[in-house]
């Protein structure tokens, strides 16, 4: 017989149906053993079974959700600085500085996000609590437009630029709703798809290859929920008002949350040890190796023997967290020593850091997609062909990237994984620390690419005497940007990709979340190191009357310049990228 006790019910969902812990499983249920997930239950509290529970069935319901959520997050971001720029009336550098602003909080939030789940709600309670933030901020910021319409053309026969300034009212409101919506994101973002992984089991060899394609399937619609966004939304907002181009995302998250409840009774959930929370454990590692930071290695040694640890690479790096197994004097009095468990967790959590901080710069440069991209398509003709009257939203441009994304990603699952992994032997073709440094090259393309173009542009614009003309459309086809967007989308395939299931399978068991917001958490210091570059090159660059490279006018700005700056930059950045890459220990419990 086996005793269900220990396993703490903090991802079930309520109501609690069956207190877990009481069970006994019977020798007439012995043979239904071998179906269980270790570690994961059911929604009414018993052991989660692979036939019954999880794998793809759950991980549609959950895709479903993701793809609502991101339609309705790029519904809003993708357009944002239009909407600044517009019936805001901000200028260029100051509404990039916003959305960066903005981007950086809603990235850096799922920390707060993860924590809180990790430690109290648990995924499942998170996810809903989120889903109701973003419905009553999408709300709010729907109701910030429909109360105050804007009207460009009457702005522009306007003599008084004080009669076209947004009401205050309308301003509060609106960085109000936008900065809710910031905080469910953070709170969505790392738990969906860490759930959504948690429904695949590590330890069955099936479900194990599936999990790593569930990564590249999360993203290949993930995208598809943005392209939509990109496509239908934008020209709703650009044409139809930003009324109801902010309401319909409102709509579409109170379906995700039905949708995410259908699942529910399929779905697996996580069972974590009770006995102290994960921050605490490997807080104290960390806080036990400083204040032992006296103890000799012949300590270390000593224990490390008696403990029957052999060398290995994990043990022998960061070798002064090894001190917390020990007290200053080589005794354990009060059990106040850390387990080796602990000491791995922690260890790994460090691990991640030159990981982290070497991907900054790719998102800079993501960063650029929905600002300055956006800015160099409103001033080139966007109609469709040369006789229509029909013009593309600029923002819309950004489902370029989107498009290759659907297009790249099954032929790298379907194709390019299998080859590789027969040549490789591993279950997932190439390393995700691979992945990740291909996608950086490709992003080092989309910059050059950008670069090239938008000195096209500006020499344009000289030829025909616009330089002066800001509002006047520069006679160059907007299908000259194309190419930047489809090498980031590339770029996207596999850096955006690796680095999530790359943070997700190498965080402690226990942080899974945690392990997803740490990546999130990348494109939230790139946003705002994108406004901080942005604001000091626009005060270095301007002094002594001189034009900047972000003036109002981009006829005579020079985001070429900027372009050039950053693949100078994530040139740098690779190469370090790579050499800590080659240096990475991963985790025991990792097959890569």
């Amino acid at each position: 017989m086996r005793l269900l006790a220990k396993t703490h019910e903090r991802e079930r969902p309520w109501p609690p149906l069956q207190p877990l812990g009481s069970s006994i499983v019977s020798d007439a249920e012995a043979p239904l053993l071998n179906d269980e997930v270790d570690g994961s239950i059911d929604f009414t509290g018993r052991p989660a079974t692979h036939s019954k529970s999880g794998g793809w069935k759950s991980a549609a319901f959950i895709i479903g959700v993701e793809v609502a959520e991101r339609f309705a997050y790029y519904g809003i971001s993708s357009n944002l600085i239009s909407f600044l720029t517009g019936p805001l009336g901000q200028s260029t550098a100051k509404a990039a500085e916003n959305v960066n602003v903005w981007s950086g909080v809603a990235s850096l939030l799922p920390l707060l996000g993860a924590f809180i789940a990790d430690s109290f709600l648990g995924r499942f309670r998170m996810i809903i609590v989120a889903s109701g933030l973003y419905i009553l901020g999408l709300g709010l910021l729907s109701a910030s437009a429909f109360l105050f319409p804007f009207n460009d053309s009457d702005c522009q026969k306007a003599s008084d630029s004080s009669a076209c300034s947004p009401p205050q009212l309308q301003v509060v409101l609106f960085f109000f709703s936008l900065y809710v919506v910031a905080l469910a994101q953070g709170g969505h973002k790392p738990c969906v798809q860490a759930f959504g992984a948690d429904q695949f089991d590590e330890q069955d060899p099936t479900e194990f290859k599936a999990k790593s394609s569930f990564f590249n399937w999360w993203y290949f619609f993930f995208c598809a929920g943005v392209l939509v966004a990109l496509t239908i939304l934008n020209y709703i907002q650009d044409n139809l008002g930003w009324g109801l181009g902010f309401g319909i995302p409102c709509i579409v998250m109170c379906l995700a949350l039905i949708i995410f409840f259908l699942g529910t009774w399929t779905y697996r959930f996580r069972t974590h040890n009770e006995d102290k929370n994960p921050f605490i454990r490997i807080g104290q590692v960390f806080v036990r190796a400083v204040r032992n930071w006296q103890t000799t290695p012949t300590v270390i040694s000593t224990e490390e023997e008696a403990q029957g640890i052999l060398p290995h690479e994990g043990i022998q790096q960061f070798k002064f967290l090894n001190k917390a197994m020990v007290m200053p004097d080589g005794s354990k009095k009060d059990g106040r020593v850390c387990s080796l468990d602990d000491i791995e967790e922690a260890k790994a959590l460090l691990r991640l850091v030159p990981i982290w901080a070497t991907s900054l710069v790719y998102a800079i440069v993501f960063s650029q997609i929905s600002t300055l991209f956006t800015k160099q398509g409103v001033t080139m003709d966007r109609k469709i062909t040369s006789s229509s009257r029909l013009q593309i939203p600029a923002a819309s441009l950004q489902s370029f990237v989107s498009m290759a994304i659907v297009i790249v990603l099954p032929i790298y699952d379907l194709i390019l994984v299998p080859v590789a992994r027969a040549i490789t032997r591993k279950p997932t073709g190439i390393s995700m620390l691979q992945r990740i440094g291909i996608g950086i090259f490709f992003a080092i393309l989309s910059m050059v690419a950008a670069a090239i173009v938008e000195n096209k542009r500006l020499q344009t614009a000289i030829e025909h005497g616009l330089v002066d003309k800001p509002k006047a459309t520069v006679p160059m086809r907007v299908w000259w940007l194309i190419p930047q967007y489809l090498f980031f989308g590339v770029a996207d395939v596999f850096t955006m990709v690796g680095l999530q299931e790359f943070f997700y399978d190498q965080a402690p068991g226990e942080l899974k979340s945690v392990g997803l917001s740490l990546y999130l958490s990348i494109f939230g210091i790139g946003s705002f190191l994108s406004g901080f570059l942005i604001s000091v090159i626009e005060k270095v660059t301007s002094r002594n009357g001189r034009t900047s490279w972000f003036a109002d006018n981009l006829n005579r700005a020079h985001f070429d310049y900027f372009y050039w700056l950053l693949a100078g930059l994530t040139a740098a950045s690779l190469i370090l990228y790579i050499y800590f890459a080659r240096s990475y220990i991963y985790n025991k419990k990792l097959v890569v």
